[in-house]
């Protein structure tokens, strides 16, 4: 059971890297080449808000995962690891679930902040 945590952990800590690394680069090509417009530059860069938002995901994917685990753990005679670990994957799915309708209202706030603050954009 330990090994599958350690391997997940370190599976889901390069994924983060590549990612981060990956939209840093994308974000500078775009703005390098005025590929974006300027209120897609004027999110980017000055809100961070949206990464409070991804933070937000990720924690509420984690809270499922621990609390899967919590739910195993009270419960070992009638859960397999099988189980467990389908369990797992569904709360993490609950927690992206709910983080969706989070955040899809608040970047329609933060859109609605960049229209009064710049009407000609």
């Amino acid at each position: 059971m330990e090994d599958v945590l350690i391997v997940g952990i370190i599976f889901f800590a390069i994924v983060a890297i590549v990612k981060i690394v990956s939209e840093n680069a994308l974000r500078r090509k775009m703005i390098d080449r005025g590929g974006a417009d300027a209120s897609i530059d004027r999110i980017l860069l000055t809100h961070p808000e949206l990464s409070n938002l991804s933070s937000l995901k990720w924690g509420l994917v984690l809270v499922g995962i621990g609390l899967a685990a919590v739910i195993s753990q009270w419960l070992p005679y009638y859960w397999s690891d099988e189980s467990m670990i389908g369990l797992m994957f569904v709360l993490a799915g609950a927690g992206m679930l709910l983080y969706y309708p989070f955040a899809q209202r608040r970047i329609k706030r933060l859109q609605a902040e960049e229209k009064t603050k710049h009407p000609t954009a």
